[in-house]
């Protein structure tokens, strides 16, 4: 064999390795080429990573891309069907930690199968996803560039709003129970970005249940909410008509999955909340 098939042999068979969001160290001997995503904002990273073509299995709710909704159910976020799983012979599962998955994990990890935690905690975390996953699916050449285009949207929008003055917030993720973020969400760091104040930022639970009292004590700038709910849901602030947020009209709506799910779109759902919290200063009387 010659030096240049030798070299060509030992760069097909390279081992990959790469930390995941634990710090774990994940190996593979070769390219991963049946994947399964655990996660919504997987399947949108794994594509964004020019995976979409490897994924053999998802959860409920992604969705996104389209292409996502054809890719066959092992469950949703509460239970997955375990013999499935073994019976589509993964060689990478991609895994979110939520309070019922542990349990689920650990019974995929005592299978062998090489599993990835993603679960991003600051918006740089999301580029930072997308060229790992690329490394383990052996589509660099997507990869990288997906994750700079993001990177540059990232700085563009920090440089943007930067030195803005700050606006004073209440997120709101559900009103009954009425749940809100805590400053160590994702979701908060966007705020932060924004140059907004998540007025619960201090609350120990990362997504707390809070009530109606304490928003109006707090009485925030803006107060934002959910689109799902055809604007039900920041309208009940409404019947407080002293509270700064309404007297400015200063109640807003997002998109929920470009703001809740921690993937390539959520850099689109910052850009929104930005230009939303930007109104809320020119509202300043």
């Amino acid at each position: 064999m010659t030096t240049i098939a030798l070299l060509i042999s030992a760069q097909t068979h390279a081992v990959i390795t790469v930390s995941d969001d634990d710090g774990n160290l994940v190996t593979l001997q070769k390219p991963a080429q049946r994947v399964i995503a655990m996660a919504p904002h997987v399947a949108e990273l794994l594509f964004a990573a020019g995976g979409g073509g490897h994924i053999i299995g998802a959860v409920s709710y992604s969705d996104y891309p389209a292409a996502a909704k054809k890719i066959p159910r092992i469950g949703d976020n509460r239970q997955i069907d375990m013999e499935r799983v073994i019976a589509m012979r993964p060689d990478l599962i991609v895994v979110w930690r939520h309070g019922g998955s542990e349990r689920q994990i650990e019974m995929l990890r005592k299978l062998g199968i090489p599993l990835f935690h993603s679960e991003p905690e600051k918006l740089d975390n999301i580029p930072d996803n997308i060229q790992r996953l690329g490394q383990l699916l052996g589509t660099e050449n997507v990869a990288q560039p997906a994750a700079a285009a993001l990177r540059q949207k990232l700085a563009a929008l920090r440089a943007h709003y930067a030195h803005k003055p700050a606006v004073r917030m209440f997120y709101q993720i559900w009103d009954k129970p009425l749940y809100t973020i805590n400053g160590t969400s994702i979701i908060s760091d966007a705020i932060r970005l924004c140059g907004g104040e998540n007025i619960f930022a201090d609350m120990k639970i990362i997504a707390p249940v809070v009530s109606i009292e304490s928003v109006l004590l707090a009485d925030p700038e803006a107060i934002f909410g959910s689109n799902d709910k055809d604007d039900s849901g920041v309208n009940l602030w409404r019947q407080y008509p002293t509270m700064k947020a309404v007297r400015n009209d200063n109640l807003f709506t997002l998109d929920s999955d470009l703001l809740s799910r921690a993937g390539p779109r959520m850099i689109e759902g910052t850009a929104a909340l930005c230009e939303k919290l930007e109104l809320a200063r020119q509202h300043r009387k």
